[in-house]
């Protein structure tokens, strides 16, 4: 019979700590979106990356292919426009630490997600993950003899 008081207590231990590993996200106002998001890169850290430049301008990077659209805040939604695919979206942005999600206001889809990085110094500069392939490439290049 004592099995059932250790038990208890691990079933509640392993709740309390399911609990408060999960990530809670709070939807960002329109002033909070600018805030977090003017001068930062919105990626994957691995396959694209996305520059929120002060001005407007959006620079995005996937796979080594750059697209320069624009974005602005309405309604307290990120709308982005990428005028060589010819779109246009609107999100709600949700925070939650570094991670990112951009939610079609009324969609049951999937939101898009990712983390909010530091950007590179230049705007039309490829992102960090970029940067940083080229580098390790250069390093495993034999040197001269």
């Amino acid at each position: 019979m004592k099995r059932a008081p250790i038990l208890a207590v691990i079933a509640i231990a392993i709740g309390f700590s399911t609990a408060a590993g999960a990530e809670v996200f709070q939807k960002l106002s329109g002033a909070q979106i600018r805030a977090k998001l003017v001068g930062r890169q919105l990626t994957d850290e691995s396959h694209w990356g996305e520059i929120y430049q002060p001005n407007g301008r959006l620079v995005s990077d996937e796979m080594g292919n750059t697209r320069v659209g624009s974005w602005h805040i309405m309604k307290n939604q990120l709308c982005k426009t990428n005028p060589e695919g010819g779109g246009s979206a609107c999100f709600d942005v949700w925070l939650s630490g570094r991670a990112i999600q951009m939610r079609i206001p009324g969609s049951t889809d999937f939101p898009f997600e990712g983390v909010l990085i530091d950007a590179p110094h230049s705007g039309t500069a490829p992102p960090p993950h970029r940067l940083a392939d080229r580098a390790s490439s250069k390093s495993t290049q034999s040197a001269p003899r």
